[in-house]
């Protein structure tokens, strides 16, 4: 069974011009001609071109594309592989955008007032206020939720990347307590802890112990949480959760 250039096009949704072109520069040359030299396209000429909109997707030039595809030692199911692979670095890459768009949401809803080149410096690898959802949810409309959104509204690019400094210079922290086998209520891992609750009080609200406790047990109950901290090193969640405990019941006693 054959196609028409016409039909061709429609199940591709490219245009007529598009296959014409293909065909000129031998990149899809159709299978058949019609009595009246008319292109008609089989079923092999209809999978060759699946595999050119595919390359084309993922911004190869034409010429690569047909070297790929033209390469007499690459099989089809070697093709289906490297589309697999290109589709899986694509979907990572969206995913991160997706994250990227999610932190400038959240940055235009708390009012931070950032440029475009800012909050792309900025929100591609950090969330300012990584608490505030989990804050609404657990406290609602209280003095540290409102206190949150008044500072986060006015903080500058400056004061974020120096909570990035400061959020990264205690992971490196934890991270070595861990790999130097300190247990997670020795007094350095305490002392960590005590500097991440600070760091929480100084930059985004108030908060005391009982609310720090509060906050550990969701890094591990809270899945997100967990993922988020555990890229630093594994289990970082669990040993930052009973540090912070450790750290609540040695203020508290």
């Amino acid at each position: 069974m054959s196609y028409s250039v016409g039909q061709v096009a429609g199940f591709a949704g490219v245009t007529v011009r598009t296959l014409h072109h293909y065909d000129d520069i031998g990149l899809l040359v159709p299978g058949d001609r019609s009595h009246a030299g008319h292109r008609r396209y089989n079923d092999a000429d209809l999978d060759r071109l699946q595999q050119i909109l595919f390359y084309r997707e993922l911004g190869f030039p034409l010429e690569e594309v047909a070297a790929l595809l033209d390469d007499p030692d690459v099989d089809p199911r070697a093709h289906l592989r490297r589309q697999h692979e290109l589709l899986t670095a694509r979907i990572e890459k969206l995913q991160k955008m997706a994250t990227a768009v999610e932190h400038a949401m959240e940055a235009r809803k708390m009012g931070i007032n950032l440029t475009p080149e800012e909050k792309f410096e900025v929100f591609g690898d950090f969330d300012p206020d990584q608490y505030e959802e989990e804050v609404q949810e657990r406290w609602g409309d209280t003095d540290a939720y409102r206190q949150s959104q008044r500072r986060a509204a006015s903080y500058t690019k400056e004061d974020w990347q120096r909570i990035q400094r400061e959020a990264d210079e205690l992971n490196r922290r934890f991270v070595a307590l861990m790999e130097a086998g300190e247990p997670a209520d020795s007094e350095a891992a305490m002392d960590a802890a005590e500097a991440h609750r600070q760091g929480i009080a100084r930059n985004h609200y108030d908060c005391g112990h009982e609310m720090h406790a509060c906050l550990g047990e969701m890094y591990v109950s809270d899945e997100r949480f967990t993922r988020n901290i555990d890229r630093a090193k594994p289990g970082l969640a669990v040993y930052l959760r009973d540090a912070i405990l450790a750290n609540a019941a040695r203020h508290t006693a």
